[in-house]
């Protein structure tokens, strides 16, 4: 019994660390850091205004077409200065011919479908700005956007600039809804911490920049390009940063299913990842950005999923070794996941209804998001996930 307790004692903390308790280090640390090292100067270089291509890799996007034109050309920065790149490979639904009537902007189409990679490995050939910012076409841009990611470039150090994704705060959210939007809010608080220790681990793919002459190739059968772009990045000595400020917004998926869908992908890939970034493994080598990376994406990846059943198979044993209903540690405990997997069954149940109750949608989402991971690396074993994305839908932002 003992070597069982010990082991639920371990599973127990990789989930808790991997969750909270790494959030919790990363703030004492930041704030002793804050203590202990002043602030550096900002360059206050407001000369500093590179010229930028915002470069969107599309596929099937006419009726985000008119409304994300008209937000691109709306940023304020230099217009002169911002150059307009698509690459629309595979999109037969009239997109390239949508894009060909507005004066300005760059349109590279191919009419064979080679996924998003494809797209992104042909399109860089045209980028001929020092700083290139990749964008979804369905998710509109902060106004100020551009501006705020350049200004973290005034930094020689910086290869990456990370954006923040937003979700549409609807006032009665679905499951996928509100779980995903109070993941973002956590996650983006986790992102201004990682950057002020040193380096963002991985940039959102809704929006992030980066210097053009770090680009490298991308696998074409790459799941998660802008991890792995952003990543290698970093292997090189660069640091990726995150400003809050420049923000891509778009609308939650439609529901859980379509979020499960998303989440397998991002799961696979995410296993994919490990593999071929596996140097990042070593601490002696990447320092802080290995401690960064494992604590906050391997372990979320990987060990903390597979704990969660180990710990409620091992707390189970031990509540019935000492009687199920003897208020004791354990017993208790044991309960309470019992009455946390009762909440995650009672949002799947109320999953797209009228009822506002992020009780049980947020423990719902928490479960979703961890069972992606099982099915994931199924996938990725398997060799099953395509590398083509098959987009989930998503919600009215209305």
């Amino acid at each position: 019994m003992l070597t069982i307790k010990i082991l639920f004692w371990v599973f127990l903390f990789i989930v808790f660390y991997a969750y909270i308790g790494y959030g919790i280090l990363l703030f004492v640390i930041i704030k002793i850091k804050r203590i202990v090292k002043k602030t550096p100067d900002k360059n206050n270089n407001n000369d500093y205004k590179p010229e930028v291509t915002l470069f969107v890799a599309a596929y099937n996007e006419k009726d985000f077409v008119d409304e994300k034109i008209k937000n691109s050309f709306s940023l304020d920065y230099p217009q002169e200065k911002v150059k307009h790149l698509w690459v629309t490979d595979g999109s037969d639904d009239g997109t390239p011919e949508l894009l060909k009537k507005y004066k300005n902007v760059e349109v590279y189409h191919k009419p064979e479908r080679g996924g998003k990679i494809g797209a992104l490995n042909r399109g860089m050939k045209f980028v001929k700005t020092p700083i290139v910012i990749f964008s979804d076409g369905n998710t509109m841009l902060g106004k100020d956007s551009i501006k705020e990611i350049v200004e973290l470039f005034k930094d020689p150090k910086v290869g990456c600039v990370s954006g923040e994704k937003r979700i549409f705060n609807k006032e009665k959210d679905t499951a996928a809804g509100a779980g995903e939007g109070i993941y973002w809010k956590y996650e983006s608080t986790l992102k201004k911490w990682d950057a002020e220790l040193y380096s963002v681990v991985g940039a959102a793919g809704e929006l992030f920049a980066i210097r053009t002459e770090l680009f490298e190739e991308v696998e074409k059968d790459t799941l998660l390009d802008d991890f792995i772009i952003s990543l290698r990045i970093a292997k090189k000595g660069y640091t990726i940063q995150y400003n809050p400020n420049a923000y891509a917004i778009e609308a939650s998926s439609a529901n859980v299913k379509e979020e499960l869908k998303r989440k397998i992908r991002i799961s696979a890939g995410g296993i994919q990842s490990i593999v071929r970034l596996k140097e990042l493994l070593n601490p002696f080598k990447y320092g802080v950005l290995s401690f960064q990376y494992i604590s906050h994406r391997v372990l979320r990846w990987t060990l903390a999923p597979l704990s969660l059943p180990l710990i409620f198979i091992f707390n189970m044993i031990i509540a019935i070794n000492q009687g199920l209903f003897h208020f004791a540690f354990y017993p208790i405990l044991f309960a309470c996941q019992i009455l946390f997997y009762i909440f995650a069954l009672t949002g799947w149940y109320f999953e797209n209804k009228k009822l506002k109750i992020k009780l049980f949608f947020v423990p719902y989402y928490f479960f979703i998001m961890n069972l992606s991971v099982y099915l994931g690396l199924k996938r990725y074993l398997k060799g099953s996930q395509s590398v083509n994305w098959e987009r989930a839908k998503r919600g009215n932002a209305n």
